[in-house]
């Protein structure tokens, strides 16, 4: 498979188009056609289906979707990296992130790193534990920062000592929102909006099985989220109860909700990680030693 072909492939599965694609990349209808054809002689599968105003794709061909993505971010983030082994040093650095208030003390050290190397770009990508790791593990990301506890054995790791504090936000009109904090038996029998962290998949690895005991095989789970945006939306509709960290959503008096803590108290600290004898760029390595710097010395 050509890169270029790749690209090719993807222009057409974002357009849903062959000729709106063809516009895009300045070719011709017949001689992309004749690319994408080729494509799948070359791979024995069929990739698009082609209609009269519009393609789609075949399930091999979102799959191929999603490795082609893969492997032109890698060559791009590549090609970035090569580009800046200079005398300047500049360059991009790629961190995927779950959602934290201390993610605050990570862009100090982003900002503080930018005044010194104003070449340098950051680029951060938002997403649960399970996203992040899998985009790390690939190379698409430089670093990654992600909520205890975590599976740390593929992994170098600075911890930031610093700790977040777990909560469940709701309707300010909730009979719930009078207490100070929140038991577990004020939500056992509660629609629950749980982050992914927190769902059966990922349970033995998160703190959310010593606290909700054996109670939490019969939690009423009603929804699952990855961006605590989008859970807050779902509380403000009256959907249920989001367990999610303090200080990521609006509970200000302008806002119709509100964060009340776990009791027992539940914490979570934060770790930056990265591949175990990663080879980093220029960039990534000056990063790292300020992060250092600032959370280890």
């Amino acid at each position: 498979m050509e890169l270029r072909v790749l690209r090719y492939f993807l222009a057409v599965a974002r357009e849903s188009s062959i000729t709106g694609a063809a516009n895009y990349l300045h070719l011709t209808q017949p001689t992309l056609s004749r690319q994408l054809q080729d494509l799948e002689k070359e791979l024995g599968q069929k990739l698009l289906i082609r209609g009269k105003s519009h393609v789609t794709l075949t399930p091999e061909g979102v799959m191929l979707r999603k490795r082609a993505q893969e492997i032109v971010e890698m060559v791009e983030k590549t090609e970035s990296e090569l580009k800046s082994m200079n005398d300047i040093v500049g360059g991009d650095i790629y961190i995927g992130c779950g959602e934290t208030e201390s993610m605050k003390y990570i862009a100090e050290v982003m900002k503080e790193l930018r005044e010194e190397y104003p070449d340098i770009k950051f680029h951060i990508y938002s997403g649960n534990a399970e996203d992040v790791t899998e985009k790390l593990d690939k190379g698409l990301f430089d670093f990654g920062v992600l909520i205890q506890p975590i599976d740390l054995s593929k992994y170098d790791n600075i911890t930031i000592p610093q700790k977040d504090v777990w909560g469940v936000i709701m309707k300010k009109d909730s009979p719930l929102a009078e207490k100070s904090f929140i038991t577990l038996e004020d939500i056992v029998d509660k629609p629950i909006i749980a982050s992914r962290q927190m769902s059966k998949k990922y349970s033995c690895d998160s703190g959310f099985l010593d606290w909700f005991g054996k109670s939490f095989e019969t939690l009423n789970i009603v929804a699952t989220y990855n961006l605590v945006y989008n859970a807050a939306i779902m509380v403000n509709v009256g959907m249920g109860y989001a367990v999610t960290l303090d200080k990521l959503v609006d509970v200000t008096n302008n806002s119709d909700i509100c964060f009340r803590p776990l009791s027992p108290k539940l914490e979570s600290k934060l770790d930056i990680v990265w591949k175990k004898n990663q080879v980093f760029s220029p960039a990534s390595k000056i990063f790292l030693e300020k992060l250092y710097r600032k959370f280890i010395s």
